[in-house]
């Protein structure tokens, strides 16, 4: 899409229609981009990268929560592979390059009685923008901004999905990630360090 409200909300209806497992929805801008705990995603026009991909795992509720950091690990492989720079994962749902903030993870699950019936995960990337709203703008940053350069970013989104699709076989294999537990916390920024998680509710 050229423009939309958010790339999950699209993912989303068209799951619920019955699209099929792998279908990715981009978008050159979103309107209504949907961070973590609701907060809005700046989503500047053919400048970053906001795409939904529909997943049907067949893996028990409680496993859905390990697509997120499957993600995170396939966007900071995708960066440090493609751009030769040495992007970070901030647990769970965070990537960050320079201590700055440059991609965000949103999953959503829907169930169909106790079982899954699909999995969204929303990946928003800081790519060529070239500000952010003045109250991020100590945190925030893009790729652009931090490797001085211009960013594919279609190739840059094939990387991203070519490397989730080894981490997804991986996990798929023992339903958890004991295969790519070392490389995660290899690119944990945070590992060791206290955090604190907040109820949503």
């Amino acid at each position: 899409f050229e423009t939309i409200d958010s790339t999950n909300k699209k993912a989303k209806e068209l799951a619920a229609a019955g699209e099929m497992h792998g279908t990715l929805v981009t978008a050159d801008a979103q309107l209504a981009g949907i961070g973590r705990r609701g907060r809005s995603w700046s989503s500047e026009k053919e400048a970053g990268i906001y795409m939904s991909m529909i997943l049907r795992p067949e893996i028990e509720t409680d496993k859905a929560s390990m697509l997120t950091l499957i993600a995170a690990l396939a966007v900071e492989k995708a960066i440090a592979e493609t751009l030769k720079c040495q992007p970070m994962i901030k647990w769970p749902n965070d990537i960050v390059l320079n201590k700055k903030k440059i991609c965000g993870i949103l999953t959503e699950m829907t169930l169909k009685g106790t079982e899954i019936d699909y999995v969204v995960i929303g990946i928003g990337i800081n790519v060529n923008n070239k500000a952010f709203p003045e109250e991020i703008v100590p945190t925030a940053s893009s790729l652009s901004l931090e490797l001085g350069r211009e960013i594919d970013r279609e190739l840059l989104i094939t990387e991203v999905w070519k490397w989730f699709d080894v981490y997804y076989k991986l996990f798929l294999e023992t339903k958890d990630l004991s295969l790519s537990k070392e490389i995660y916390e290899n690119a944990l920024i945070n590992k060791g360090e206290q955090v604190k998680v907040l109820d949503p509710l």
